[in-house]
């Protein structure tokens, strides 16, 4: 038997399979068959699922050994791998045997999903809305199940995103009925239940559930299977935590070295100088506007990749979402559906206007200043870093590369999309610095925010390990980082929720730098930037260091002495 059908019907009931499991990252992917379902999580569910991948699994072990195209390869080792972190997660804590996070973000954001994006009439969405939050109340009454003790700031995190959703239901799904004229009867009341099931939830977290003061990190084995199933690195968690000691030492030297040149005592005193640097309330929209279009012209200029045709309108957040956004994982940017068409990709700002308090005005100008709109809005996000790569992903000839990387309720879709998302937008600031788009002191930041991906990266190990807690971890990112105390317990409280996660940052960055250096070498001067860039994102959300694999071997490069493919 030819084995491209079987391995094709395999990697079809692998994908089939994903989206009924998770039907809310199904609709932000762009796959719609599930609109009015959220996971099912109950004993029987759970059961299931851990059935259907154990048969994919052995599937998987039977196929026969035929040649597969290189996508088809990619495709079959990311599957695999994928079944095995999904088999891991079905008992871990981190997801929905013992985090409440899982219930609250899955059913908020199962909503939240529905009205983001203009990919059906609005009375379709709507009514598969009101279908999937009527499913809430049985939804969040498998959590109130499953959950009997839970570490403390999960809890705390998911009472926040049950203020959130109440904000939401109560105001938001109000303000959708009334500024679109819909007949909004059924949506009205199933919000109303979707409501009072946060509401009982919300006095669960309060009163039912054993607080823990331990339980955040996930084990060095669950670790170790993130780093090579996740991100199939082949650093050991040793190596990744002494090379991000490394970079810590080395941008702490640049940070405190540089300051001089800005007339600051301090890299704190020189980097807070940035905040004054803000358009006005009435240039403040435009201003992310003109900024895209310059960080477009000048790539295209010096023809460092092919940029696409892939509209963007930087727009402020829409009233319905305000009241809850600041409480829940609302993303300026979200990863645009992969199977969805719509002409142009909103990415949603803080709004700011002259209607609002002057000292209000100047609070939220300072915070979303010009290199804030410049490296995060516009760089790492809307232009070259995600935006660019998403277009190439949705491209990309294999499967999972093209949905990875999307956004989904608390994460992206699949862990190995990290290195390549994460790491393309940081490199990608590199790559405009080195072009000069950035300000002698914009770019003199970027050593912080390379300190802070190091740090990231040393938390993730250390805390997964066991060898820090949830509190050492948050005053890492005082000390070293230069982050505020709150700020700090919160990125310390996402990093415990996902194992593995913060390190793509700082890996992925890396490696692609190493990737293009050596590529750069090997071939002198007939390397080309924007040939190396095209190819490299053609290849859509694989792991970096399986794309830097790929295009070793294209380029007759051997692994080098030490036996490391990842170069750094």
């Amino acid at each position: 038997m030819n084995a491209a059908p079987v391995f094709t019907q395999w990697l079809d009931d692998f994908f089939a399979g994903y989206y009924r499991r998770n039907p809310v990252s199904a609709t932000f992917i762009g796959v719609h068959m599930y609109d009015h379902a959220l996971p099912d999580y109950s004993p029987a569910g759970v059961a299931a699922a851990a059935a259907e991948i154990a048969d994919l699994l052995a599937r998987f072990a039977a196929l026969p050994a035929e040649p597969l195209s290189a996508a088809e390869q990619h495709d079959v080792e990311l599957a695999h791998a994928a079944l095995e972190l999904q088999r891991w997660e079905l008992g871990a804590a981190q997801f929905q045997a013992g985090n409440p996070c899982v219930y609250t973000g899955e059913a908020v954001f199962g909503v939240i999903s529905l009205f983001l994006r203009d990919f059906a009439p609005l009375a379709e969405r709507a009514a598969a809305a009101t279908a999937r939050m009527r499913v809430i109340p049985a939804f969040l009454a498998q959590g109130k199940a499953n959950l009997q003790q839970a570490p403390a700031e999960w809890i705390a995190r998911a009472r926040r995103e049950c203020t959130g959703a109440l904000a939401l239901l109560r105001g938001g799904i109000e303000l959708i009925i009334t500024e679109h004229g819909l007949r909004g009867e059924d949506l009205r009341a199933a919000a109303v239940a979707a409501a009072q099931a946060f509401t009982a939830f919300d006095h669960f977290l309060a009163d039912g559930i054993t607080p823990l003061n331990e339980g955040y990190a996930s084990g060095p084995a669950a670790l170790e299977l993130q780093i090579r199933k996740a991100h199939f690195l082949d650093m050991s968690a040793e190596a990744i935590a002494a090379h991000a000691r490394s970079v810590i030492g080395a941008c702490r030297t640049a940070l405190e070295g540089g300051a001089a040149a800005f007339g600051a005592t301090t890299w704190q005193a020189a980097l807070a100088g940035l905040a004054d640097l803000h358009p006005t309330a009435e240039d403040y929209y435009a201003r992310y506007g003109e900024v895209w279009a310059a960080c477009r012209a000048l790539t295209v200029e010096r023809n460092v990749l092919t940029w696409p045709d892939y509209p963007l309108r930087y727009v402020p957040q829409p009233a319905w979402a305000r009241g809850a956004a600041p409480l829940l994982y609302f993303l300026f940017y979200r990863a645009p559906a992969a199977f969805d068409q719509v002409p142009i990709v909103e990415y949603l700002v803080t709004p700011i206007d002259t209607t609002l308090p002057a000292d209000e005005q100047l609070r939220r100008l300072r915070a979303t200043n010009d290199s804030v709109i410049k490296l995060n809005h516009v760089v790492h996000h809307g232009a070259t870093g995600h935006h660019v790569q998403n277009w190439h992903a949705y491209r990309a000839e294999a499967r999972i590369g093209r949905m990875a990387a999307v956004d989904c309720a608390s994460r992206i879709a699949l862990p190995s999309g990290g290195t390549m998302a994460e790491g393309w937008a940081c490199y990608a600031t590199d790559l405009m610095a080195e072009l000069g788009f950035l300000t002698p002191l914009e770019q003199y930041s970027q050593h912080q925010a390379r300190l802070r991906m190091a740090v990231r990266a040393l938390v993730d190990v250390e805390l997964h390990s066991g060898r820090i807690t949830l509190a050492e971890a948050a005053e890492l990112y005082v000390a070293e980082a230069g982050m505020a105390p709150a700020a700090a317990q919160a990125e310390a409280v996402k990093n415990s929720m996902f194992p593995g996660a913060a390190l793509i940052y700082l890996l992925g960055t890396d490696q692609i730098h190493a990737l293009r250096n050596t590529l750069a070498a090997q071939q002198g001067d007939q390397f080309n930037l924007c040939t190396f860039h095209d190819r490299f994102l053609s290849f859509g959300a694989l792991p970096v260091a399986l794309i830097a694999r790929t295009m070793r071997a294209e380029a007759g490069v051997p692994v080098d002495a030490s036996g490391s493919e990842s170069g750094i």
